[in-house]
């Protein structure tokens, strides 16, 4: 479903991915682990289009996408969750979920609505509380179901459990397994490595913009380097 192959991006004169190269196959949860500052937050928005590689090719689906716009993306199937959920905080909750499925069929739009809110059970009855008065889980909810809205068939989930309580945590990670199963494809970066390993069939481990690790995810948990840099053991 999607290959990034020697993808490098720079910010001015700092290089901040260097020749990275994985694939994600349809169907899979597939984490990308390291420090903050390794590059994890830039190879997702170099695929969804919001940084342009100075080198290498992203291709999805069979298309190269590396000089597509963000929204050429998303209508392809591309959905974006971005580290800080970057809700519309003024806007209800509804209209937040409306602005993710503004690119969907008029007749989709209904139906996408209550799929959305069938997974997420608890923006049900806010929908028309202004999105800026939830509790932080029910913020990134929001903002996963905003992102389902244009119905991705590939998922990007940039830091989805960071600053949640454990209880909160769990309850986004059970719904990412769900949205998996209903047969979304899934990149996950996730500061909580023993979760994300948990849930994801393989992993990329980057430093310093570079991959340096990949293997299936019960590999990466059981070696030594990992275990002593993100499990805390």
């Amino acid at each position: 479903m999607l290959e990034l192959a020697g993808v490098s991006v720079s910010y001015g004169k700092r290089r901040a991915l260097e020749d990275v190269s994985l694939t994600v196959i349809p169907g899979e949860i597939v984490a990308l682990l390291g420090a903050n500052g390794s590059g994890k937050s830039t190879t997702l928005r170099a695929i969804s289009g919001l940084v342009r590689p100075s080198r290498g090719r992203i291709v999805y689906d069979g298309r190269d996408i590396t000089t597509w716009a963000p929204d050429a993306i998303v209508a392809a199937g591309v959905g974006h969750v971005p580290e800080g959920r970057e809700i519309f905080h003024e806007f209800t909750v509804l209209e937040n979920l409306l602005v993710g499925g503004h690119t969907a069929p008029a007749r989709a739009v209904a139906t996408r609505l209550e799929r959305a809110l069938d997974i997420f059970s608890a923006l049900r009855e806010r929908q028309r509380q202004p999105a800026g008065t939830l509790s932080g889980g029910e913020q990134q909810m929001l903002a996963i179901a905003r992102a389902l809205m244009a119905a991705p068939r590939l998922l990007l989930l940039d830091e989805p459990s960071l600053g949640l309580a454990p209880r909160l945590a769990r309850e986004i990670f059970r719904v990412i397994e769900r949205i998996n199963a209903h047969g979304v494809t899934v990149v996950l970066v996730e500061q909580n490595a023993r979760r994300a390993l948990k849930v994801a069939a393989r992993g990329y481990v980057l430093e310093t913009g570079r991959v340096v690790m990949t293997g299936p995810s019960s590999a990466l948990a059981a070696d030594p380097r990992v275990r002593a840099a993100y499990l805390g053991e």
